[in-house]
């Protein structure tokens, strides 16, 4: 389990956009790499790369098996936006959180008048059977 939360952070960090133009064998110093493994199954730790890349996570079992994770990453995109995500991992699954991500509308929308209408001719059925009536099926 450690070892796909760690490829999941180094996914991440590779996915993270790459300016055009720079040497891909640059060097980039790690400024900060705190780790902690308790016996238990908790851990933590903090990454900060002298390119501006910051992650921190912490977790710890919630059942047999199941870690319960917190963190978040952050660095600066090519356009010199600060890209910051924060999330939660637990029995509820993936639960992202940044203002950079996509936003459903609102809900609930309006609903069709068509679809208004399905609903009451369907309702209306429903009690015909309901009250022994035979019921005609338009197509």
């Amino acid at each position: 389990m450690k070892f796909v939360i760690l490829a999941a952070l180094a996914a991440m960090a590779a996915a993270a956009p790459q300016q055009y133009g720079v040497d891909s064998r640059e060097v980039v110093p790690i400024l900060r790499d705190e780790r902690v493994q308790e016996d238990d199954g908790r851990y933590n730790f903090d990454v900060e790369t002298g390119n501006g890349i910051v992650i921190s996570q912490s977790g710890s079992p919630v059942s047999e098996g199941a870690i319960a994770s917190a963190g978040q990453f952050s660095y600066t995109a090519p356009d010199g936006t600060p890209v910051v995500l924060k999330f939660v991992a637990d029995e509820n699954g993936f639960q992202p959180q940044s203002d950079l991500l996509p936003v459903a509308p609102d809900f609930p929308h309006p609903i069709p008048q068509f679809v208004l209408d399905q609903i009451a001719t369907a309702e209306a059925q429903r009690a015909a059977i309901a009250r022994g009536e035979e019921v005609v099926y338009q197509k």
